[in-house]
């Protein structure tokens, strides 16, 4: 007996598949860019001729002791932003940092600026893991 999905759900597993096959690339360049925002000196070499000549994730990793240092001198938007990016790389440190800022839930990236926002929502779209 052959069995065949309907279309709506071949359409839709194609759509998945397309997205995963993306998804690093986009992740890449969202973090590329909330790099370029937050500060280029707590992530990857801290030069922006790594920022430029980074083509992985691996390459901007962020330097948790350089962004802890830094943390207090931060904005309270700032903090809540470099917090958000450390929690794709690692939730345990990237949690304590949240919590640090006074972060207290998900609508609180609401007090973001569109930009900001925009990065953190392309992060969560195509974060495929670290």
């Amino acid at each position: 007996m052959h069995f065949s999905l309907p279309q709506v759900f071949r359409d839709q597993l194609a759509q998945e598949r397309q997205h995963a096959a993306n998804a690093p690339q986009a992740f890449f360049e969202a973090w590329k860019r909330g790099v370029a925002l937050a500060g280029v000196p707590g992530f990857g070499d801290g030069t922006r001729e790594g920022l430029r000549r980074a083509t992985t994730k691996w390459d901007l990793r962020p330097d948790l002791t350089t962004l802890n240092n830094a943390f207090g001198s931060l904005s309270p938007g700032q903090r809540r932003f470099v917090a958000a990016l450390v929690s794709f790389y690692d939730s345990r440190d990237g949690g304590e940092m949240l919590r640090r800022s006074g972060f207290e839930g998900l609508s609180d990236l609401g007090l973001l600026d569109l930009e900001r926002r925009r990065v953190i929502a392309d992060l969560t779209l195509h974060y495929t893991g670290w």
